[in-house]
């Protein structure tokens, strides 16, 4: 079972207890602002989520790390690798990305959480290169890409709703750990 501990976090694979707490999360539109179409997720969406995620484990060999507070043992929601299906131009990249319960945020969490994730990509799974998207306007994520090092290589539109995508990619040899 793959898991990384950081200072504060254990970033490790989902259990049926992390249910209900990542819904809560996807259940709040403030999360759920910059994902998709913005639209919240219930328990049912929420479970098939998890589902697809450790089904990305096996099959890839990495995925979302669902990630606890080490002295608390809560679940602040997740972060990790997955192959993106937004641009599909970029479907033989893997991207980086995250999603922390509001009451996480502005902590370092994120920038915690994500550079353990893409240390495992770039030194334990051997990629040469990782890729995050978010939409345009979400400089807190935007704040943690630029922390890990990434730097914006393009702008793009989001194939079926049209918003405005930034597309941030980092490569080994940039990497600094």
């Amino acid at each position: 079972m793959t898991e990384i501990r950081t200072p504060r976090l254990l970033l490790r694979r989902w259990t049926d207890d992390d249910l209900v707490p990542m819904a809560e999360i996807n259940a709040d539109p403030d999360v759920m602002r910059w994902i998709g179409d913005g639209s919240v997720r219930d328990l049912e969406q929420t479970a098939e989520g998890i589902e697809r995620i450790e089904e990305e484990w096996d099959d890839e060999g990495f995925g979302l790390f669902a990630v606890e507070l080490l002295a608390s043992g809560e679940l602040a929601g997740f972060t990790g690798l997955s192959v993106p299906d937004v641009l599909p131009e970029l479907a033989s990249d893997v991207e980086i990305g995250w999603r922390l319960g509001r009451q996480f945020w502005g902590q370092g969490y994120a920038s915690e959480a994500a550079h353990a994730s893409l240390e495992f990509a770039l030194q334990e799974r051997g990629l040469d290169r990782v890729v995050s998207i978010c939409h345009a306007g979400n400089t807190a994520s935007e704040n943690v890409m630029r922390k890990l090092g990434m730097e914006l290589e393009r702008e793009a539109e989001h194939p079926e709703l049209g918003h405005p995508l930034r597309v941030y990619a980092i490569d080994l040899s940039q990497y600094e750990a």
